[in-house]
């Protein structure tokens, strides 16, 4: 079906307001209004979107961690109410704790969210609440609400031929990044706990793992401090972990606790060893410095900088609201740095003080002018640096204009930090890992925390991980995640 037959369809039932448009889910037995996108359309988005989803993160490189999350969901997904449905799920290489589903089966869970979970009831749990969100047809149901509600009948038939309709139509990353209703939470709840008991799970591992939610979401708040996060979109935004959900998800466990396998120590086995923070596909923080072995550069920034790893540039701000901010360029003619500058990164302001410089060998160019980041006035510093034949990299300084003159020489130093990596270098850069260890006589969260490659906040770190109470402490025998340097 095209997508202007597509529309005229969706004109047609919008005008009907009939409630023929309606059907009644099999999974939750619930009325909905999800006809403006059938089953082979959810299949199709599905297809065309998965492409999209792995170029964007990229799946995480090891066999035995994607094969054991497959089988995992297939497990788990073996009896839901929409047999038809082609289930398939993929570990994501990200840090960030997050897992969604795209409409037609398709479920991705990401190796940050493996390192919260506590055993394989915890990830049948996620990977069961996500089959829900599915089977519940959450994502056609948003989609024809949105279409009706923007629109509205008389809108949609004027606007079949217009740009309106492909903006109203935007499916893509809306469909997973977007938060659900509380009642789709709810519901997706509701139907991973029956597929947690109907496939022989303990059944209060969905709450038990909605609690660990709720410590690295505290976790993720005490870490960044009064800075803003600004790393994207993560599960505690799209799945809010709330008490109010806790507590329902308690009151519906089946049989009450422990009545069916958790298998933590297979869970621990299979994550032994993966990675745990930023890999070096995407770069990662260690102190003060940004290193990147895959594309081979480093730089540091100035003491006290919170460091942002974003896929497309990296961040770093201060508590004084200065702003550094890296990224690559494409260098389409084989410019200069400071034709480049001039003529394509400012084209039309009227650069006037641009200088030529060298950084570390590499030919560059800066210049700076007067503007305003959210209302205060800065001093906005560009720096673009000939990485390679084809590609420039950027620095983009904002530095408010009551920073000292101490700050303003430590930013003019993290630009002039800006190093290719020798083929040594980059094989010495790995990511952290996560190690499962066992408890010994005498051990304690401070001893066992004591190996975290971290400047603070490794106790709590290690809480989190562990799901472990403030007070609590190890138990001798007891299996524990550490994160180790390599």
């Amino acid at each position: 079906m095209n997508i202007k037959t597509f529309l005229t369809l969706a004109v047609l039932i919008a005008v009907a307001g009939s409630l023929a448009g309606c059907s009644t889910n099999p999974a939750t037995g619930r009325t909905q209004f999800a006809a403006l996108m059938s089953p082979q359309q959810e299949k199709q988005v599905g297809a065309e979107e998965h492409p999209n989803i792995i170029a964007q993160y990229g799946e995480y490189d090891n066999a035995r961690v994607q094969s054991y999350v497959r089988q995992i969901g297939t497990r788990v997904t073996r009896n839901t109410e929409r047999p038809n449905v082609d289930y398939k799920f993929y570990v994501l290489d990200t840090p960030m704790v997050n897992a969604f589903a795209l409409p037609g089966g398709y479920i991705y869970i990401s190796r940050g969210l493996l390192a919260i979970a506590d055993n394989e009831a915890e990830l049948a749990a996620v990977l069961g609440h996500e089959a829900g969100h599915i089977t519940g047809r959450h994502s056609a149901e948003r989609y024809s609400r949105s279409v009706v509600t923007q629109l509205g009948a008389g809108l949609l038939a004027a606007a079949v031929d217009s740009a309106g309709v492909s903006q109203a139509l935007g499916l893509g990353s809306d469909l997973y990044l977007k938060s659900y209703s509380r009642s789709q939470e709810n519901e997706a709840d509701t139907l991973g706990i029956r597929y947690l008991s109907r496939n022989g799970y303990d059944s209060s591992a969905m709450t038990t793992f909605l609690e660990n939610l709720q410590r690295a979401s505290a976790f993720e708040a005490m870490e960044s401090g009064s800075f803003s996060s600004a790393a994207g979109v993560s599960y505690f935004s799209t799945h809010p972990a709330t008490s109010d959900r806790v507590a329902k998800t308690a009151s519906e466990t089946v049989g009450g606790q422990n009545n069916g396998e958790t298998n933590r120590n297979a869970y621990l086995d299979v994550i032994d060893g993966i990675t745990y923070g930023d890999s070096a596909k995407q770069g990662f923080v260690r102190g003060d410095n940004f290193i990147h072995p895959s594309i081979g550069f480093k730089f540091s920034v100035p003491d006290g900088f919170k460091i942002i790893n974003q896929p497309a540039q990296v961040i770093a701000t201060s508590r004084d609201k200065s702003v550094l901010l890296f990224d690559f360029a494409v260098n389409k003619g084989g410019q200069t740095p400071m034709a480049y500058l001039q003529n394509v990164w400012m084209k039309g302001e009227g650069v006037k003080d641009a200088e030529a410089i060298t950084i570390n060998g590499m030919p560059a160019a800066t210049a700076s002018f007067a503007g305003t980041v959210n209302k205060v006035p800065m001093t906005i510093r560009l720096i673009a640096i000939r990485f390679s034949a084809q590609s420039f990299a950027r620095f983009q300084i904002a530095i408010p204009n009551a920073a000292t003159g101490n700050m303003v020489d430590a930013l003019k130093r993290s630009s002039y930090s800006f190093v290719k990596l020798t083929p040594d270098e980059k094989a010495a850069y790995k990511p952290y890992h996560l190690k499962i260890v066992t408890a010994k006589p005498g051990d304690s969260v401070t001893s066992m925390a004591a190996s975290f490659p971290y400047k603070s906040l490794n106790e709590e770190r290690f809480r989190m991980l562990n799901g472990m109470e403030p007070q609590e402490n190890v138990t001798v025998g007891g299996r524990y995640k550490v994160i180790m340097a390599p």
